[in-house]
């Protein structure tokens, strides 16, 4: 059946958010009742360990193989502090989202879209659009750059096998596709739990076998030198401190929080801080374990992805053969998850559009829309992987970009003005500073990946 058409007045208004006249038992507001983004993508029925297996796959995945790296530009000390305190940065700003979240909630007004809980909390339309347009953008970024990742990863493990077999990264970045638009047609959040739960899994597999590998390079006798020294240069330094710190704010951010905790099946009070303390117990576990032994083994010649320290250019492998294709393998299978978890917002903008609660949602005519849909949109995310290969570094900062004030300034902005702590408390204050602080670390870190991506291109 053909899709509905829309005028651009209707597709404006199907945008906007919701009066706050929900009903927080039902887990509904009453203009989400015939939204088929809200019924069928973000279907409330899930418990805090489905949340807690979202989480864990939109923040540990593959980019915490950059880990080294952030501490090559801050050696150890820094390295240990920026990774700790924006552990705790972070854990503490989704701790403070999910306390506007449940306090909407028990006010009637039940959030399920970032887009939605900011405007209604800030009272500004275009926050609205704001928070839009930074979401979609980062997550079809992530969505581009987990297909041609996954792809960029089988194209090594096929020229290890095949040394002059005939296939291009573009072959693999349609087999990527294909399996990607088979994932798509999972038809809402939760549908996920359990894909992301052996994302969780796979997560831990791959960073004991990295850590193990870190040990073995580090300590054989083909090592590298340990120099772990920093850049001579006091303008280079800084700069490489800024990058770093923007690379960790990206790894830990996800800009989705509220998507995610409206899987929970309602009332959510509570139920998020136990899916926070799991994802955080998992983020401890791989990030400074990855951080240590790969810096540990590499010192300033850490690369911005370690597997390239342990399969050098210039001499022998560091590791055995089986190892690092059972890392990429692992990797590959968890980059999958990744871009299904962070292709739901642009599914379920789609699906408001497109969809009628009506019919259910294994109906042909919810099925067809959303085939086509989905699939278009994968089309797309392949297309523009296909034509930039070199689309990772770009969004490293859009990600940076985006997850800075998604992430770590709009909570605490929100959190003061509904919760409305005195101006002379020290939560004030704390979330006051974390906003003034870390918008600064978002331009200067900004500016620093696009200098990067500069002397990049340029040694080319």
């Amino acid at each position: 059946m053909a899709i509905t058409s829309s005028s651009p007045d209707s597709l404006l208004s199907s945008l906007l958010p919701p009066k706050p006249n929900g009903n927080p038992s039902t887990g509904t507001t009453s203009n989400h009742k015939h939204d088929g983004g809200a019924v069928f993508v973000l279907e409330s029925k899930g418990d805090w360990w489905h949340a807690g297996f979202h989480l864990t796959t939109a923040i540990v995945g593959p980019s915490i193989l950059a880990l080294p790296y952030v501490f090559r530009g801050l050696g150890w000390i820094l390295g240990f502090i920026c990774l700790t305190v924006m552990g705790v940065v972070t854990f503490y700003s989704y701790y403070l989202m999910s306390k506007v979240l449940e306090l909407c909630e028990n006010q009637g007004r039940r959030h399920i879209r970032f887009r939605e809980l900011a405007s209604d909390v800030l009272g500004s339309g275009g926050m609205f659009y704001f928070v839009i347009f930074i979401q979609t953008a980062v997550n079809t970024g992530i969505t581009i750059g987990t297909i041609l990742l996954s792809a960029d990863s089988i194209k090594i493990l096929y020229s290890n096998l095949v040394p002059d077999g005939p296939l291009k990264l573009y072959h693999f970045i349609m087999m990527v596709t294909f399996a990607m638009i088979l994932l798509s047609q999972l038809p809402s959040f939760h549908s996920l739990r359990y894909i992301n739960f052996g994302s969780l899994l796979l997560s831990l597999g791959y960073t004991s076998l990295v850590v193990g590998a870190c040990i073995h390079a580090g300590s054989s006798k083909n090592a590298p030198p340990k120099d772990y020294s920093l850049n001579p240069e006091q303008s280079t330094r800084a700069f490489d401190a800024f990058t770093s710190i923007s690379i960790v704010a990206t790894i830990l951010g996800n800009g989705i929080f509220p998507e995610i905790q409206a899987t929970m099946a309602p009332p959510a009070t509570g139920k998020m801080v136990k899916g926070l303390i799991m994802c955080y117990t998992v983020i401890v576990l791989t990030f400074f374990s990855t951080s240590v032994s790969g810096y540990w083994a590499f010192g300033n010649q850490s690369s911005a992805n370690v597997l390239r320290n342990l399969l050098p250019d210039d001499g022998p492998p560091l590791v055995p053969t089986w190892v690092m294709g059972l890392i990429v393998i692992f990797v590959i299978l968890q980059l999958l998850p990744i871009g299904l978890v962070y292709s739901q917002v642009a599914y379920e903008i789609l699906e408001t559009q497109s969809a009628d609660v009506k019919e259910g949602m294994y109906s042909n005519r919810n099925l067809i829309p959303r085939l086509l849909l989905r699939s278009l949109y994968m089309i797309f995310c392949a297309f523009v992987a296909a034509m930039l290969p070199f689309f990772g570094d770009i969004n490293g900062i859009i990600g940076g970009i985006g997850f800075i004030p998604l992430d770590f300034i709009l909570p605490m902005l929100m959190y003061n003005m509904t919760h409305k702590p005195t101006k002379s408390s020290l939560t004030y204050w704390i979330n006051i500073s974390i906003m003034v602080v870390f918008t600064g670390v978002g331009i200067m870190g900004t500016f620093s990946s696009v200098r990067s991506l500069v002397l990049d291109a340029t040694s080319l």
